[in-house]
């Protein structure tokens, strides 16, 4: 069995090791991080996994924004691109770390300003699903 089993089975020493970044953020790992690594483990690619969450852990936990604002920006950035499940995760994120829902609003009003009423509209959605 690989190191990275993957998002059915209980999580490894290697994952715990390497997951600490999504533990500070989210508070576990998500799914779809566990499957990539084990998609990555099973190509032999464990070196990528590596080189990618050092860079994560250099670039977001280490960001001199800190996480709240960090995660805010990175909210706002999904809010643009359109990508409502990570936006929901980062949102959830920057909540975790001392955001408000007002914070959250500003962000979505600054998405419309880049990328109109879609971007907008998404974040209005994804704000009121986290904080259902």
């Amino acid at each position: 069995m690989s190191d990275f089993p993957g998002s059915k089975e209980p999580l490894t020493a290697e994952e715990e090791r390497l997951g600490g970044t999504y533990v500070a953020l989210l508070g576990e790992i998500p799914p779809h991080v566990r499957d990539r690594w084990s998609t990555l483990a099973a190509a032999g690619r464990a070196k990528s996994i590596e080189a990618i969450e050092g860079m994560r852990a250099q670039l977001i936990a280490e960001n001199p924004l800190g996480l709240k604002v960090q995660q805010l920006v990175q909210f706002g950035q999904l809010l643009v691109l359109g990508s409502e499940g990570p936006a929901k995760l980062h949102a959830n994120a920057a909540l975790r770390h001392g955001a408000t829902v007002q914070d959250l609003m500003g962000v979505a009003e600054t998405a419309l300003v880049t990328a109109g009423v879609p971007a907008f509209s998404l974040g209005v959605r994804v704000i009121g699903e986290v904080t259902a």
